[in-house]
């Protein structure tokens, strides 16, 4: 019996653990070409974004910290930047899983967008 118990448990936690760790923290970060000297800029809201690769007995493809920044940029059309950011990879797999970075910031609006004069938050 006990051996039975130390087996599952054993199974259980490699079945149920992963790996994540904190990649990178930025003040200020973009994949865009951003104007700073523009100086109609204000602070949005906290948003996220993700790019993960799915792992079938191989990893297929790699995931981008690019890809997630791009994507969490793009929640609000008027945003050109990130501040605040923090970029997380995380992975699991046994014989299925996944790798995945993930990307956090508040948005920063650039208000001389077209379009963009009169956003509020």
């Amino acid at each position: 019996m006990k051996k039975t118990m130390l087996l599952g448990a054993v199974l259980s936690s490699l079945l149920l653990t992963g790996c994540a760790q904190r990649v990178v923290d930025f003040t200020l970060a973009s994949t865009k070409n951003v104007d700073l000297n523009n100086g109609n800029f204000i602070k949005g809201q906290r948003v996220q974004g993700t790019d993960t690769r799915p792992i079938i007995l191989v990893p297929i493809g790699r995931p981008e910290i690019k890809e997630a920044t791009d994507e969490a940029i793009e929640k609000d059309h008027c945003a050109v930047a990130l501040t605040n950011v923090t970029a997380d990879f995380s992975s699991f797999s046994l014989l299925f899983g996944y790798n995945r970075f993930t990307v956090e910031g508040d948005l920063i609006i650039d208000k001389n967008k077209p379009g963009c004069e009169s956003w509020s938050m």
